[in-house]
Order: structure tokens, then C-alpha cells, then sequence
């Protein structure tokens, strides 16, 4: 069920991010003002995914990447900076060279479609819901995930291992769950 609601997901955002002239990164640089100074970890952007990197320099806190350590594990987060020297990570996304890690606060989370519940699907991998269900019993995170409002579906086939988000931000603005 998961495989064919991420093939309708990946041509909703297709068709969303051609549209898109800069608003759901305005809307995320609003979003994240609520949050100065916190650690933050982004992504890279691949694919259609929308680029979260114009909200996360104008942020004023540590800045980070997620990194895949291997498969069955929660991301690790490196240190990033505009300009910061990058290497090719895992699915084709970049990853800062420097292998200062940071535990963020805010977490940037990209996704392939969401719901009204705030349950995200993913590419299947598991990365981030390990990530967040350990950050979340290690203290205090906040996951927003980042999207165009096209993403939304009724309901997002979930597991009793999926993480849910705190918030979702969209080109149409930012929603609490």
C-alpha cells in the first residue's frame, strides 16, 4: 500500500515543485523565526523536494545535515554552513565533509506526502522516524515537515514505527498538529 501512495506522492510534488516560485521557503523562513538560535538540521535537497537551505541560512542558530550512518540506523547530523566543503552522500544528497556532529532541535524533515494527522510518508527507508524516536526520548525536538500543500492526502498509510510531525509548513503557510 505504501509503494503505490508513494508513486502518486512523488508525481503530486512534481507537478507542485514546477509550479513553486520561492513561497514554501519564504513560508519556512517565517516558520523558523518562532525558533532563534536552536540547532537546526535541514537537507539537501533531492529530486522535486522543496529547498529548505534559503530558510535554513537566514536562521541564526548551528546548522546541520542529516547522514546516513547504514541501513536499520537513525541519521547522524553534521555541521553546515553556506560555502561549507560537501561530499557525495547516500540517495545523491551532499553531506558536509566535516564530521563535527550536532544534535539538533529543530529537525527539517522531507517527505513524499502528508496527512491532517501529521503522518508523513517517506521513501521507505526508516531514517528519520529511528531519528526522531530517539531524539524524542533523548529530550525535547521539534519535527516540521516541509512540503507543498499539493502533498497532503486523506490519510498516509502508517506503521506502529512511523514518528509524527509537529508541524508541517507549505507554500500555503504553517499548520500544527
Amino acid at each position: 500500500m505504501k509503494e503505490s501512495a508513494r508513486q502518486a506522492a512523488f508525481a503530486a510534488r512534481k507537478l507542485a515543485h514546477a509550479r513553486d516560485e520561492g513561497a514554501a521557503s519564504a513560508a519556512l523562513t517565517q516558520a523558523l523565526a518562532a525558533y532563534p538560535d536552536q540547532p537546526l538540521a535541514g537537507y539537501w535537497p533531492i529530486r522535486t523536494e522543496p529547498d529548505p537551505r534559503p530558510a535554513m541560512v537566514a536562521h541564526h542558530g548551528p546548522l546541520c545535515l542529516p547522514v546516513v550512518v547504514g541501513a536499520g540506523q537513525a541519521l547522524a547530523f553534521r555541521r553546515w554552513h553556506p560555502g561549507a566543503a560537501m561530499e557525495p552522500g547516500a540517495f545523491g544528497a551532499a553531506i558536509p565533509r566535516d564530521r563535527h556532529e550536532i544534535t539538533p532541535q529543530i529537525l527539517i524533515v522531507p517527505l513524499l506526502a502528508f496527512d491532517a494527522r501529521g503522518y508523513r510518508l517517506g521513501y521507505g527507508g526508516g531514517f528519520y522516524d529511528r531519528t526522531l524516536q530517539g531524539l524524542r526520548a533523548a529530550g525535547s525536538v521539534i519535527a516540521i515537515g516541509f512540503a507543498y500543500s499539493a502533498q497532503e492526502v486523506a490519510e498516509v498509510p502508517t506503521e506502529p514505527t512511523d514518528q509524527p510531525l509537529d508541524f508541517i509548513v507549505t507554500e500555503a503557510g504553517f499548520r500544527a498538529f
